[in-house]
């Protein structure tokens, strides 16, 4: 079926996750959900550090952030700004989840900042889930530890 044939057809995808989010954290709890999250943020860690394998330098590894970021629907760009560079995603695929389970936001972060490595910080400074219209992440150069 064609992309205009699929829209013709309800998508319950938000409805179903936040409905099994919202399940697990009513009969298992709340570390059960922040279990199933971490085995999330473990997985998805792993596969960007394969995926950036041969990603050198802070830029490359930011450019190559990115590039999944924008294949999993992020929508996502970078720019270089005078002091270091931003990460945007213009638009959260999970944003239903993250909305009732900010679990997937922490994690989200802590999985860049594994990715990017140790000679940078990155802090979030936009979120959707605060009202903003995207998601930004400012991501500074951290100077070599001697």
């Amino acid at each position: 079926m064609t992309d205009k044939g699929q829209a013709r057809f309800p998508d319950s995808h938000a409805e179903l996750t936040v409905s099994l989010l919202r399940s697990v954290r009513e009969l298992l709890g709340a570390d059960a959900l922040d279990r199933l999250i971490g085995a999330r943020e473990n997985e998805m860690r792993t596969a960007y550090q394969a995926a950036m394998v041969d990603a050198e330098g802070l830029e490359t590894r930011i450019a190559a952030l990115t590039q999944i970021r924008s294949r999993e629907g992020y929508m996502a760009e970078w720019q270089r700004t005078k002091d270091g560079w931003l990460l945007i995603e213009n638009h959260c695929p999970i944003c239903a989840a993250a909305s009732i389970c900010q679990g997937f936001c922490r994690a989200e972060l802590a999985i860049f900042r594994g990715a990017l490595g140790p000679d940078c910080s990155i802090e979030r400074e936009e979120h959707i889930l605060h009202g903003a219209r995207r998601c930004a992440y400012r991501i500074r150069q951290e100077p070599p530890s001697t």
